[in-house]
């Protein structure tokens, strides 16, 4: 079974684009400004006296409002065949959720700020995916989502740094660190307004194999009859990943569980996010490389393996040392299947509905993970953080199997075609 569909301008783009390089550096500073005040968020509401389970249920929510926007700017980007004006705009309240987070002092500016700051990010998400795939041949496109999320990750593991730092610089003062996070977001904007231009025309590896259309310049109007167009092989993927996001509940666990379990002590608490981003960061572009070069399919049962062993090495952590291993593989299989998920989504999926394609993901992967941080949060809560990470490998299991039936399903296809 293959996967790669030679495109005519495959000879075309196959060096990672200027614009990818830009969005990397772009991300890299929203990143390093939203680790250093993410890695204390959940230790913060913790000392305002909230209980674990509404810690879930804020992240649940929070995330389910990132996603359903990815929806919706998706869908508008295809339509206005734009993708820089919805950028600008949820950058826009990133910024403003940065100033917020710098005031707050309680529960509700707090969770008010996590909010606008998701709200944000889905809103700019979609399209800044896309515009990576507008602009790399499909040759090249695990390269380029590589890339972006190397830088990316870079700055989130810089950010940790940085707020270990800051925690002794500003004497254990979590809102001047908050506060010191507002400038690099900044940066970010600037990069974006004055730095980034879309495409005059979009994509190169512009249509699917499965349902070849022809390259629009028109608007695409925004229909549900849309959603059949995005193919078979697209919605056996989204099964696959809505199956495979309940296992993944947010990285505020993984802090609180070092933080609780192991005595970690306050200021070291990024640590947490230094080890996840950084094997996140060091697997990203390794595995776009290769994955360009062989069938993704294969790359994304490792992905969903590494989920299950890290959720396995967790629950049975008895040091620090098994801890650490066990929140590197967590940011490992983050690198592969998020990598995968994207590459295979801008492969298959008709170029006129790239937006649509990544926003369905998006909205599914909300209703999965809002369920996910839930279930975590009351496990975690009524059973134990241990019994939490074993609840999720068994759900990582079952996502797994179903992986492995739809690929046999379509390889008896092709065998037969």
């Amino acid at each position: 079974m293959t996967t790669h569909t030679p495109s005519p301008n495959d000879h075309q783009n196959t060096k990672i684009h200027g614009t990818v390089w830009k969005i990397g550096w772009m991300m890299f500073l929203v990143n390093l400004s939203f680790v250093m005040g993410y890695s204390y968020v959940a230790i913060y509401m913790d000392y305002l006296g909230v209980s674990m389970a509404m810690i879930g249920l804020a992240e649940g929510i929070a995330e389910a409002l990132s996603f359903i926007l990815k929806l919706f700017s998706g869908i508008l980007s295809d339509y206005f065949r734009r993708r820089k004006p919805l950028m600008v705009i949820g950058y826009s309240m990133i910024v403003v959720s940065r100033v917020l987070l710098g005031i707050a002092t309680s529960f509700l500016p707090l969770i008010s700020a996590r909010l606008l700051e998701r709200i944000g990010n889905g809103t700019q998400s979609t399209p800044r995916d896309t515009i990576v795939a507008d602009v790399m041949s499909s040759k090249r496109i695990g390269a380029a989502y590589g890339v972006k999320r190397s830088l990316s990750q870079a700055g989130a593991f810089l950010g940790a740094i940085t707020s270990m730092f800051a925690m002794r610089l500003f004497n254990n003062d979590i809102q001047s660190i908050f506060q010191s996070a507002i400038f690099p977001a900044i940066i970010a904007y600037c990069i974006l307004i004055f730095l980034i231009k879309e495409p005059k025309q979009f994509g190169h590896s512009a249509v699917s194999s499965e349902i070849p259309l022809p390259e629009e310049k028109r608007r695409h109007p925004i229909s549900i009859k849309n959603l059949p167009l995005l193919g078979k092989s697209y919605w056996l993927l989204m099964l696959v990943a809505g199956i495979f996001m309940m296992a993944r509940f947010g990285e505020s666990f993984l802090s609180l569980y070092a933080r609780k379990t192991f005595d970690l002590p306050l200021e070291n608490v990024p640590l947490v996010m230094m080890v996840f981003n950084a094997a996140w960061c060091l697997t990203s572009y390794p595995i776009g490389r290769m994955a360009d070069r062989m069938n993704r399919y294969w790359f994304l049962v490792i992905g969903i393996i590494f989920l299950i062993l890290a959720n396995m090495v967790l629950a049975n952590a008895d040091s620090f040392v098994m801890l650490w291993f066990g929140i590197w593989f967590w940011g490992m299989q983050y690198a592969i299947t998020m990598n995968i998920f994207l590459s295979l989504i801008a492969e298959i999926v008709p170029e006129n509905l790239r937006g649509t394609g990544f926003g369905c993901y998006y909205i599914i992967c909300a209703t999965s993970e809002f369920f996910a941080n839930n279930i975590g949060g009351i496990v975690a809560q009524n059973f134990g953080q241990s019994r939490m990470f074993l609840s999720s490998g068994l759900i990582g299991t079952f996502s797994l199997l179903v992986l492995i039936v739809i690929m046999g399903y379509k390889s008896k296809k092709t065998a037969l075609s």
